[in-house]
């Protein structure tokens, strides 16, 4: 009795994939135009047939470009949260001072916006008195208040 290589059974056997799984506008294109170039002379595609190809092909496209529209109007929205926050210098902001130990707010203190960093993945405004606070722990932003210079 012989036996067989455990390594010639069919699921043991690698598969290999080649191209994509999914069609796209220019694959589309390719199959309309290989069906068109290999139709029967004597009977060719009746003209509904191809007219409902065009307009799926031409769906297909305007939803391509409205997709790529799309995306690139959301790139352009996002901005990076440093120009996103620049707007707060020079500004007066709030923020609560916890009690590391309590882990409770013991008061608010203010101070005045002189920069804006980021730092691992977060950002945070630099006061003028160089403390560093997290722009997720403010709770106010105001204007200050017109110096004496400036009231005349």
């Amino acid at each position: 009795m012989t036996s067989i290589d455990p390594s010639l059974y069919l699921k043991n056997q690698s598969t290999i994939k080649t191209g994509s799984s999914t069609l796209g506008k220019d694959d589309f294109l390719k199959i309309l135009m290989t069906q068109i170039q290999n139709q029967n002379p004597l009977d060719p595609m009746k003209d509904k047939e191809f007219i409902s190809q065009m307009a799926q092909f031409s769906s297909l496209e305007q939803m391509t470009n409205m997709s790529q529209a799309l995306q690139s109007f959301t790139d352009n929205q996002s901005l990076p949260p440093l120009m996103t926050y620049s707007g707060l210098i020079g500004k007066e902001v709030a923020f609560p001072v916890v009690n590391p130990d309590t882990g409770i707010v013991e008061t608010e203190k203010a101070g005045v916006v002189h920069a804006v960093n980021q730092k691992n993945g977060r950002t945070y405004l630099e006061l003028e008195s160089a403390e560093m606070v997290p722009v997720e722990d403010i709770v106010k932003v105001s204007e200050l208040p017109p110096s004496e210079g400036e009231r005349k």
